[in-house]
């Protein structure tokens, strides 16, 4: 039996990882964590210092700002942790990798199968057309999403740019500048509207033909399901950073 703890038990897809857990037999919310300590079928706390729970491993769906705390208490506690919470800044990464060496962690942009298979495909475009092609993500999500771009579409230019030869620069603004494209850049592009829950699409645009790579996501669910296999992988693994990929070759 593997028990979570559950940070951010409140939020949308902190309800879809306590909706989907009912699914497991073997994965339990022993707890939950959240500011707003909305009533839950499990003991909940308004901070980390409240927890008195057991649990075998932490699954943070909360906000970037949350991270410090989060990653705290993990550590005096040695207990894994389950990242799914993006927006992140480079200086709040390094604390991530830099807690990774004394506790595991499983971080991914993304929890979804097929967006991780996307983030695959991409490379593996990228280093048949290397850089003879323009390259630009799209990503749409609802109304609500703060960050932009997506965390998932960092994700896939970071992918793309591990697989070429030429590092390319990342243009998320090209209102504020009227030059032509640069032939060493991945150009961003978002949308937020309405309830859409995740769509991206890889643009490589070359001479006379281009060609899309694209996933759209239509519920939460396949994120929190996502969430729950990892904290299962998690449980006794030896300090590091887990990734998805990790999680499928096991």
């Amino acid at each position: 039996m593997t028990g979570i703890l559950l940070n951010g038990y409140s939020g949308t897809m902190g309800k879809n990882v306590v909706s989907c857990s009912e699914k497991f037999e073997d994965i339990f919310v022993m707890g939950g964590v959240d500011k707003f300590r909305t009533p839950a079928p499990f003991p909940t706390f308004e901070s980390f210092d409240e927890v008195n729970v057991e649990y075998d491993v932490i699954v943070d769906f909360s906000n970037s700002r949350a991270l410090e705390d989060l990653l705290s208490f993990a550590l005096e506690n040695k207990k894994p942790v389950v990242i799914c919470t993006t927006g992140y800044t480079e200086e709040q990464k390094q604390k991530i990798y830099d807690a990774s060496k004394e506790i595991a962690i499983f971080y991914s942009a993304n929890m979804s199968l097929g967006v991780n298979l996307l983030s695959e495909l991409a490379s593996t475009a990228a280093k048949v057309l290397g850089n003879s092609f323009d390259i630009e993500i799209v990503e749409m999500h609802h109304n609500q999403k703060v960050d932009a771009p997506s965390g998932t579409a960092l994700m896939l230019a970071d992918s793309i740019s591990e697989a070429l030869d030429e590092k390319p620069e990342y243009e998320f603004d090209r209102h504020s500048k009227r030059q032509k494209r640069t032939k060493n850049e991945i150009g961003f592009s978002s949308v937020r509207g309405g309830t859409i829950v995740g769509e991206h699409e890889i643009i490589f645009a070359g001479t006379d033909e281009v060609i899309k790579l694209s996933h759209s996501a239509y519920s939460k669910a396949l994120f929190a399901n996502g969430a729950l296999n990892a904290s299962r992988f998690l449980v006794g693994k030896e300090p590091k950073i887990y990734t998805m990929k990790d999680l499928i070759n096991s």
